[in-house]
């Protein structure tokens, strides 16, 4: 059975910093590619940072050089370091770990989501 389960989310005030953890359990942990979403009220779930199983990553432009995702594959852990928050940051922020098979076939899990808010 596979589970991810995110855990570091809080109230936090603009300026601030909060540290997301995301501990993977019944997958190879190592061969996915992981990532960070969030889903704020009344608007889509948004991609906000991925890593490759290589280590590559990506960021959305409005994170950029305030957000880092890394992994740590020896204890199958996701984290994503954020500061300098904003109140647009505010959201349900959610892991992700997906594969795709040689024959083409994907496999996708979720968490269940941490709350982030940022606000005075």
């Amino acid at each position: 059975q596979v589970q991810l389960v995110e855990s570091g989310g809080g109230l936090v005030q603009p300026g601030g910093s909060l540290r997301l953890s995301c501990v993977a359990s019944g997958i190879i942990f190592s061969s996915h590619d992981m990532g960070w979403y969030r889903q704020a009220p009344g608007k889509q779930r948004e991609l906000v940072a991925a890593i490759t199983d290589g280590g590559s990553t990506n960021y959305v432009d409005s994170v950029k050089g305030r957000f880092t995702i890394s992994r740590e594959n020896a204890r199958n852990m996701v984290y994503l370091q954020m500061n300098s928050l904003k109140s647009e940051d505010t959201a349900v922020y959610y892991c992700n770990a997906v594969r795709t098979n040689w024959n083409g076939r994907k496999y996708d899990y979720w968490g269940q989501g941490t709350q982030v808010t940022v606000s005075p």
